[in-house]
């Protein structure tokens, strides 16, 4: 059995832990780092196809020193795809990706087809019409919900202007590790998931204090207390383009507010693995949700966009923040993108990679918005409604591809008679009306101040 001062990073072996069920168990785990506290060894490790947000620092007590497996020795350092790993002698990490990319001459249904309704065995029946003999387009979306890996149409390789898509060839072990303890934003103690690039001499501190208002950080309470007699802002900077009861959203310039959008950004590295940060924010506008009270307008969450998309995106990243989540907010975010893009009259989709809990969010949103649209479609004159998928995309202002790859994911197609039909079951209508039914928040329209800017025109940047 192996000692403990012979563990190194690149190490790996099952340590302890509890799962979900609080229940014990042993996962295969890395050591992505050892250091020494008074005489006591301490090790980070990473769990072997869990969520980077599971890491953690452990003690030897909590490792299996009999099944540990020591790095291959290397002369070089170990590449991938041509670029240098993240250190030499460690193991290769074998990502996963369950992503299935449709090519071009994949048939699809017809976007421009009329799809009409007919009832069968107490269930609706839409057909969409189609030219024969084409066949059914596997799922396009991610089937893992788990992983943050998951995304549909994930690019070969992160744009380096207007993109906020982290290039993970270039991770070495600090931005593999979290290095935030604690996070104190106004009356809530965020514990961060991930690597967050704040200065060095505060990865040190038990906690890191943040002024809800602005953003800025602080050493320590007595900094934050004393800032606070200074700043004068009560709500995110910019103009508040929505209000109805306490939900309020702001729209920031990256080039106006800066300094606030820096540090916003920030913040939500703490809880997206997937996004890099970029301290020119000049391309960029966040929309900031925020709830108010009698102390101010508290954020929530928020998302970022291009101001000038070649990819037709109207979300860079998006984020809810941990203490409100699971509380309908994302889906409110994400049905927002959507609000300004039909005042832009333009179809939308997210930028991808998706986190796990983003693509849960949309797939959710976008099943949601479609069968909402489906199950309202009346006849006419006794003939069956009808419907194109260009005319689904147009009202919800969500992209065709998104469009389809959501019937595809719920199952809802069906090749007959030489026809694509989309066969809406008893099982998924009462599935939706029991969602609908738990989604209270919803975006007013009528709430909405919005007068989208020509941002081709550099002036106005």
């Amino acid at each position: 059995m192996a000692e403990v001062g012979e563990i190194i990073e690149g190490c790996r072996l099952p340590v302890l832990r509890r799962n979900q069920d609080n229940e014990d168990e042993w996962p295969l785990a890395e050591i992505l780092s050892v250091k020494d506290i008074s005489g006591r060894k301490l090790f980070y490790v990473h769990y072997i196809d869990f969520n980077k947000r599971l890491d953690e620092w452990v003690t030897h007590e909590r490792l299996d020193l009999k099944k540990i497996q020591f790095p291959k020795k290397e002369a070089k350092t170990p590449t991938k795809n041509g670029l240098p790993g993240s250190r030499p002698g460690s193991p290769e990490r074998e990502v996963k990706r369950k992503v299935e990319v449709v090519s071009p001459a994949t048939p699809v249904p017809c976007e421009t087809a009329p799809a009409s309704v007919f009832p069968q065995n107490g269930s609706a029946r839409r057909a969409v019409a189609a030219q024969p003999g084409r066949k059914r387009k596997s799922n396009c979306l991610g089937t893992d919900e788990d992983s943050q890996d998951s995304s549909d149409g994930i690019p070969s390789a992160p744009r380096m202007t207007g993109s906020l898509v982290s290039d993970r060839s270039h991770d070495d072990i600090v931005t593999r590790m979290k290095n935030i303890e604690c996070i104190e934003l106004g009356r809530h103690r965020l514990k961060p998931w991930y690597f967050s690039p704040y200065p060095q001499e505060l990865t040190t501190l038990p906690v890191l204090y943040l002024c809800e208002f602005c953003l800025k950080y602080g050493r320590s309470l007595k900094c934050l207390q004393r800032h606070l007699t200074k700043c004068d802002l009560r709500h995110p900077p910019g103009n508040e383009i929505y209000r109805k009861g306490t939900i309020s959203f702001f729209e920031i310039d990256g080039r106006k507010n800066k300094s606030y959008s820096q540090n916003l950004c920030l913040l939500a590295k703490c809880f997206l693995d997937h996004k890099t940060l970029y301290y020119d924010t000049d391309p960029f506008l966040f929309y900031v949700m925020t709830e108010y009270d009698c102390k101010g307008f508290h954020i929530v969450g928020y998302f970022s966009k291009e101001k000038e998309s070649t990819e037709d995106y109207n979300v860079a990243c998006i984020l809810t923040l941990p203490p409100y989540q699971r509380r309908g907010y994302g889906k409110l975010l994400i049905e927002f993108s959507y609000e300004l893009s039909k005042v832009e009259g333009k179809t939308g989709t997210p930028e991808k990679p998706l986190s796990d809990l983003g693509l849960l969010s949309y797939r959710s949103y976008w099943s949601q918005t479609i069968l909402e649209i489906l199950m309202g479609l009346k006849s006419e004159s006794g003939e069956r409604p009808q419907i194109t998928i260009n005319e689904i995309s147009e009202i919800t202002s969500i992209k065709k591809e998104d469009v389809i790859s959501t019937l595809q994911y719920l199952n809802l197609i069906n090749y007959y008679k030489g026809q694509y039909i989309l066969t809406l079951s008893e099982d998924i209508v009462d599935g939706h009306e029991r969602a609908m039914l738990k989604r209270l928040l919803r975006i007013d329209s009528k709430c909405l101040h919005f007068t989208p800017k020509d941002w081709s025109k550099r002036g106005k940047w």
